[in-house]
C-alpha cells in the first residue's frame, strides 16, 4: 500500500485528509487511528494571523457544501510554538497547508516551516477562492503560479506539493507551469466557486455572497481535471474533490492520481479516511493488484471512443 511521492515523502497508503476538514489531526484522534492514514494535511496557515470572514460562512447545498471561512488561523509562528509540539510525533505524515496574501508571505512562511524536522512537506495553497488578497490570485495564471512556486522553491528544501484551483480555463497548463517552477507534486482540485440564496429573505446565504463548493457534487469535475493533469505532467498528482468512499478513491487513481485526499466526507463520517484505506486494499486484493501504486493511470479507454 506504500506510495512514494518523491523528495522524502513516503505514504504508508495513498489516503490523506484534506486541509480545512481535519483541523490539526488531534480533533479526530477519538474517531480514527492516525497511523492508519498516509498523511494528514493540517488547516490552512498563513504567515500572519487571519480572522477569517464574517458569519455566516457555511451553507449546505445538494450533495455538497459551500464555505467562505477565509483561512482563519493564528499564523505560522503560533503553529510553530503551540501546535507543532503537540502533533509532531503523530505516527503519520503531517503536512502543512501554507497560504499567503503576498509573495513575500509565502516565501517567509515556507522558510520558517522548512526548519521543522517533523513536517516532511508543504501543500502550497495558491487556490483558495475565499480571501480578498493572495490565495487563488496566484494560482489562476501560469505566470502567477510560476512566480510563487519558484520563489518558495529557493527557500524550501523538502517536498513541495502545489494545490491547484479548478477555477481556470486550462488546468493542465497551470499544473505544467507548477512542475517547471519546481513543484514535486500537484494536488487538485480546490473548491469550485459557487453561491446560495435564501429565496424567502432574498439574501445570500454566505456573508461573502460567493464561496467554495465541495462535496460529492464536485467529483465529476475533479476526476476530469485529475485525468487531464496526469497526462500533462511527470510529477505525482494527488486527487481530491468529492471522494466519499473507497470506490471514489480508486477512480481517482485510475484517472492518474498517485494518492488522494478526503475532505468534506470527514464532516459526515470522521472515520471515513481509515475506511477508504481499507477499502482500497480490498479492491487491490480482489482485482489482483500487488501494489496499490499500480492503480495509477490504469484506466482502460477504448480507442473507438475517440
Amino acid at each position: 500500500m506504500t506510495i512514494d511521492l518523491g523528495r522524502g515523502l513516503v505514504l504508508r497508503n495513498p489516503v490523506m485528509t484534506a486541509s480545512g476538514t481535519f483541523g490539526y489531526g488531534e480533533e479526530y484522534t477519538d474517531f480514527v487511528d492516525l497511523a492508519q492514514l498516509g498523511g494528514i494535511i493540517v488547516k490552512g496557515t498563513t504567515l500572519n494571523p487571519r480572522q477569517g470572514n464574517p458569519y455566516p460562512r457555511m451553507a449546505e447545498t445538494p450533495s455538497g457544501m459551500l464555505n467562505c471561512v477565509g483561512l482563519q488561523n493564528k499564523g505560522v509562528q503560533y503553529f510553530i510554538d503551540t501546535i507543532y509540539p503537540r502533533i509532531k510525533d503523530f505516527d503519520t505524515n503531517v503536512i502543512l497547508n501554507l497560504s499567503g496574501s503576498t509573495l513575500e508571505d509565502y516565501v517567509r512562511g515556507a522558510e520558517l516551516i522548512d526548519a521543522l524536522d517533523k513536517i516532511p512537506a508543504i501543500e502550497l495553497n495558491v487556490s483558495c477562492p475565499n480571501v480578498k488578497q493572495g490565495g487563488m490570485a496566484f494560482g489562476v495564471t501560469c505566470a502567477g503560479i510560476s512566480q510563487v512556486v519558484s520563489e518558495v522553491r529557493k527557500v524550501y528544501h523538502k517536498h513541495l506539493m502545489v494545490k491547484l484551483s479548478p477555477n481556470v480555463t486550462n488546468i493542465a497548463e497551470i499544473a505544467l507551469a507548477a512542475e517547471v517552477a519546481g513543484a514535486d507534486s500537484v494536488s487538485l482540485i480546490n473548491t469550485l466557486m459557487g453561491m446560495a440564496i435564501d429565496a424567502e429573505r432574498r439574501t445570500p446565504k454566505l456573508s461573502m455572497v460567493t464561496g467554495g463548493l465541495s462535496g460529492a457534487c464536485v467529483k465529476p469535475v475533479a476526476l476530469r481535471m485529475v485525468w487531464q493533469v496526469a497526462k500533462a505532467v511527470k510529477i505525482p498528482v494527488v486527487g481530491l474533490g468529492g471522494i466519499s468512499n473507497a470506490t471514489d478513491a480508486v477512480e481517482f487513481m485510475l484517472a492518474g492520481a498517485s494518492a488522494i485526499e478526503i475532505g468534506t466526507a470527514n464532516f459526515i463520517d470522521p472515520a471515513i479516511s481509515a475506511k477508504v484505506a481499507e477499502g482500497m486494499k480490498d479492491y487491490c486484493e480482489r482485482h489482483g493488484f500487488e501494489k496499490v501504486a499500480d492503480l495509477t493511470g490504469a484506466l482502460n479507454i477504448t480507442p473507438a471512443l475517440f
